[in-house]
């Protein structure tokens, strides 16, 4: 191979993240709904019958499907699905932010109104309820803050014998924000904490402390 092909194959190359040539793409919704002229916060308590965090708070969301035209429609499609709404009121969304979870996932987080007055009708196979607190409580508290620490746990028959220092390789260690917010019964944490602190801190910038 000479150059004038590497470059001809680097001009065609679409860059990628490296280690990983096709992401998992996932889009949630932080919605909002006004009740008794106040904005307040949707959330939904995972089915307890669900394979991966039963019984967690989150926002509705899911994985990307072909059929999504775009990120932002997966999180409308994902809120009907599991709240029952329908597409006409899900308004004025935004896209906060791209979450890259150390655990795998790419989450897109978006911030949109639900124009919904009666109650949800929650997907039973996903959602075993929903509830809302009111913006006002999130503008208010801050979450408390934890640390995880990531760490390297090389499989059986790693060959230790073909890097330096061998079996005494200091592998790093990473610290990893955890935040919670406590309200009532509800705890409020991880991925969906994570979301919810940085959608506060941008429209809470430049306030003052009256709400």
């Amino acid at each position: 191979m000479n150059l004038a092909s590497i470059r001809d194959k680097l001009t065609e190359h679409t860059p990628h993240y490296i280690g990983r040539a096709r992401p998992v793409n996932f889009s949630v919704l932080l919605p909002l709904v006004e009740k008794e002229g106040e904005l307040n916060v949707v959330f939904e308590v995972r089915s307890f019958h669900m394979r991966r965090q039963p019984g967690e708070v989150c926002f509705p969301g899911g994985m990307a499907d072909e059929e999504d035209d775009h990120l932002k429609d997966t999180a409308i499609r994902e809120t009907c699905e599991e709240l029952g709404t329908r597409p006409e009121e899900v308004t004025d969304i935004w896209k906060i932010g791209t979450l890259f979870s150390p655990f795998g996932p790419k989450i897109h987080a978006y911030a949109g109104f639900l124009k919904r007055e009666e109650k949800f009708t929650e997907n039973p196979a996903e959602v075993h309820e929903s509830f809302t607190v009111p913006l006002s409580y999130f503008l208010k508290n801050d979450p408390v803050v934890h640390y995880i620490d990531i760490e390297v746990h090389p499989r059986e028959g790693f060959p230790y014998e073909d890097i330096a220092n061998g079996k005494t390789y200091e592998w790093q260690t990473v610290p990893y924000e955890e935040n919670f917010y406590y309200f009532e019964d509800k705890v409020i944490w991880g991925l969906t904490a994570q979301i919810l602190k940085d959608f506060v801190s941008i429209i809470n910038e430049d306030r003052d402390n009256t709400i």
